[in-house]
């Protein structure tokens, strides 16, 4: 019986990208890993090598690589409105294929930003962000602020590792800094903060722009804001105003309601005027693991980073036109192709049935299951288990992953290289 463990592996499960743990392989199947960590425990366990498992699937049935490519070619050459969705559970490599492919295709790219992060990403291009890394704030944060953001269930070892650990000018970790939550319910991370600041449904920007006003000294009616008391938002905008050193890590819960990008725009124009008097920055918690990679390559490929057309020759920019959703929504695609399935699970109902009508080549981890069954399917090998790669944490620092277990399975960037030589192949015989 072989053994060995592996140190310092990074774990794409999330957007933190932790890359302290130990994996410990025996008999080509995962058996432990540490430290503790609720969403990798179970996701290691249930990785091996997938000896004997098929590469590929056409309409069901078990095929050989060859013949999913010419199958997928064949859908992708019929193909007049292509669309290319998913990459937050690829890397770099993958990524930038799917960019190629898309640009031989001209169709349009999309990622699972678009049903999450995308109000956050139009806010940082409209007023620019005051941002760092999660080293520095590790380093240096005095004050942590979660806003509509629960990360001991969505980034279990967040808190530990970047608020709860001693950094260079906070030596005494968790006791030198004072925890902030603001969220519509109480959490689990609310139960363990400092101070918890319940706001009312849809009422962030209206608390932003009163704590705006007061960073800046203006005088403003003093009465409750988004139903927080006037007494408790005083006491927010002197701590926010007097701190050392703060951050404001923001979730998914501040675009809930309202104008999401607007409520986004209003959090990070006060982190600006924060910056007149202290140090502060904010963050996005990303969660996938590896969105923030597929925006980073998407923009440095095309110059923008989701929801890009490529139809006429060169890259287009529209979310909303060129959002998955809407275009599958709309009927305008006529063939998906999928890099990773997990989000269509958080797409619309219109646009789910509107996928499951149309020819699909999914390419996906041995261990995820497709909702429906796909025209091709092609199983792939996992990075930073089976192949190395690239993922960029959260905070968009790229975080190498490496290979620790055998597998027969390709990449996904070598079948994407696949389709791509077959479509300009076919493109050049039609020529």
């Amino acid at each position: 019986m072989h053994e060995r463990t592996y140190y310092c592996v990074a774990c794409s499960v999330c957007g933190c990208v932790c890359d302290d743990l130990s994996v410990t392989i025996r008999d080509e199947q995962v058996v432990r890993m540490a430290p503790g960590c609720k969403l990798a425990e179970p996701w290691y366990a249930a990785q091996s090598s997938c000896r004997g498992m098929p590469v590929a699937f056409v309409h069901g049935q078990p095929a050989s690589c060859v013949e999913a490519v010419e199958a997928a070619a064949a859908i992708l050459g019929r193909s007049r409105a292509p669309l290319i969705y998913g990459l937050s559970r690829s890397s770099t490599p993958g990524q930038q294929a799917a960019v190629r492919l898309a640009d031989a295709l001209g169709a349009t790219i999309d990622t699972t930003a678009s049903t999450c992060h995308a109000p956050s990403i139009m806010a940082v291009q409209q007023v620019g962000e005051s941002t760092a890394t999660l080293g520095e704030v590790k380093n240096r944060a005095d004050l942590v602020v979660y806003w509509g953001s629960d990360p001991l269930t969505s980034h279990p070892r967040h808190v530990a590792r970047f608020v709860e650990a001693a950094g260079e000018y906070v030596p005494l970790g968790r006791l030198g800094r004072h925890l902030v939550v603001i969220d519509v319910v109480r959490t689990a991370t609310a139960a363990q903060a400092d101070s918890f600041v319940q706001i009312a449904p849809g009422g962030d920007f209206e608390l932003i722009w009163a704590l705006r006003a007061l960073v800046r000294r203006l005088d403003i009616p003093a009465r409750d804001y988004g139903r927080v008391p006037w007494a408790v938002i005083t006491s927010l905008a002197e701590r926010f105003r007097t701190c050392s050193y703060g951050v404001a890590f923001f979730g998914l819960g501040l675009t809930r309601h309202g104008a999401a990008h607007a409520n986004v725009e209003a959090l990070l124009r006060l982190v600006t005027d924060l910056n007149a008097h202290t140090r502060f920055v904010a963050r996005r918690m990303r969660i996938p693991g590896d969105v923030a990679g597929a925006d980073t390559v998407l923009c440095w490929q095309t110059g923008y980073p989701f929801s890009v057309n490529l139809a006429r020759g060169y890259p287009r920019y529209q979310p909303g036109e060129y959002t998955a959703n809407q275009l599958l929504v709309r009927g305008e695609v006529d063939a998906v192709v999928l890099v990773g399935s997990e989000g269509v699970g958080q797409l619309l109902p219109a646009a789910q049935a509107a996928l499951c009508a149309l020819p699909t080549i999914v390419l996906d981890y041995p261990t995820t299951t497709c909702p429906w069954q796909a025209t091709v399917r092609f199983t792939t090998a996992v990075y930073g288990l089976h192949r190395s790669g690239t993922a960029y944490r959260m905070d968009e620092v790229p975080i190498p992953l490496e290979e620790i277990l055998p597998t027969h399975l390709p990449a996904d960037h070598e079948i994407l290289q696949l389709l791509l030589r077959a479509v300009r192949d076919a493109q050049c015989t039609g020529l």
